[in-house]
């Protein structure tokens, strides 16, 4: 299925099925939209679902993915010493307020509905039976004290005690089908290990058995990655920020995902889907390269090309990284089908997402799709 052929408008396929860069810029050319994802990411049944009515209103819906919360046992728990590492880098109210406040803001920005998620590093960093036990508690508080109180405003992500990979694959289907959680989030690296370790095995399983995906969301790198790469400025909040939000913990969840590519993880678990955010952590711009170097030594031993696997089991979210030209990017490599509209609530501002998504030069069907109609695909949420 991979032989070479020549498409319509006279660009090459190569021999692992992968466009040459002038033919896919060139059938993106027109609306910045090129490798359109494989029908349904979960299958037939999901690529066969009907597409809901268009916005008649005039008003865009919007669904924001990446929209955290803290609880006080969240916060007291994960702070620390250093008040000033919480929630990336400063304190902020908006995190506790799962009420008037926040609905109030998204009212504001004209947002539908937020998928709430636990604010780095949730439960993952407890051991045990606590850990199993906080997640456990803090699932149940926002599926019948948050989520039931407006289904119409809130989805979550489960938060899981990724400590234990076997009881996160438990607590991951009791959220789905107890509470209707749509998926779960998981942060950075979980004690040394990625989730293409053996030891996550069972909890890529059930996400794959039960429909639904894993949003990889950033955490600060190892202590030893952080002593060699970002120690010695002077500052340790500034080598803290620089290894974090400020650039490094990206590169620690592209990594992840390419790490989920080469090792074969997608080719055992072919229907398990994968978000990441900030615009797809540099994996757009790493597109190309990644296509046309790792392709030939990792090719050889996956089931399908490397970009092949961007486009099958990877989504991306803009949250924080309202750029034009950064969507085009990722338009151009992931294509529209695999983007989704998100804040990073409330690390950044929810009117300028909301107001830049609606301003973008974007045809109005490519802007649907991102603000909402991705994510009800890959989510399940059906239309008010």
């Amino acid at each position: 299925m991979f032989d070479k052929h020549t498409h319509a408008d006279g660009s090459r396929t190569t021999a692992r099925g992968a466009l040459s860069r002038r033919g896919f810029l060139c059938r993106a050319a027109s609306l910045g939209v090129a490798a359109t994802a494989a029908p349904g990411p979960f299958g037939a049944a999901l690529a066969d679902a009907p597409a809901d009515a268009p916005d008649g209103d005039g008003k865009l819906f919007l669904i924001g993915l990446e929209e955290h919360f803290a609880t006080p046992e969240l916060r007291r728990r994960q702070t620390g010493k250093d008040e000033r590492l919480f929630a990336g880098g400063g304190r902020r109210p908006e995190l506790l307020d799962l009420g008037a406040g926040r609905i109030a803001d998204m009212d504001e920005a004209g947002i539908g509905i937020q998928v709430l998620s636990a604010v780095t590093p949730g439960a993952q960093t407890l051991p045990g039976a606590e850990g199993v036990a906080f997640a456990r508690r803090l699932n149940d508080r926002i599926a019948n004290e948050v989520v039931a109180a407006d289904p119409d405003r809130f989805r979550a992500f489960a938060t899981l005690p990724l400590s234990e990979p076997r009881a996160a694959a438990d607590e991951l289907e009791r959220s789905v089908r107890e509470h209707g959680f749509v998926g779960c989030m998981s942060y950075g690296p979980v004690g040394g290990r990625y989730l293409d370790h053996a030891d996550f095995a069972p909890l890529l399983a059930r996400a794959e058995s039960l429909g639904v995906p894993v949003y990889i969301h950033p955490n600060w790198p190892s202590p030893r990655v952080m002593e060699v790469y970002y120690d010695g400025l002077g500052d340790k909040l500034v080598g803290k920020i620089l290894g974090g939000p400020g650039y490094g913990w990206h590169q620690e969840v592209a990594l992840q995902c390419l790490r989920l590519i080469v090792s074969g993880t997608f080719d055992r678990f072919p229907r398990l889907q994968i978000v990441v955010g900030h615009m797809g952590e540099g994996l757009p711009f790493w597109y190309w390269r990644v296509g046309e170097d790792l392709d030939r030594i990792a090719g050889k031993r996956l089931h399908k090309p490397v970009q092949q696997y961007f486009r099958d089991n990877l989504w991306i979210t803009t949250s924080a990284f309202f750029r034009d030209e950064l969507l085009a990017l990722a338009l151009a490599t992931l294509g529209e089908d695999r983007i989704m509209f998100s804040v990073d609530y409330p690390m950044a501002s929810a009117r300028a997402g909301a107001d830049w998504i609606r301003t973008v030069d974007l045809p109005g069907a490519t802007r649907e799709k991102i603000a909402h109609r991705n994510a009800r695909r890959l989510l399940g949420i059906a239309p008010a």
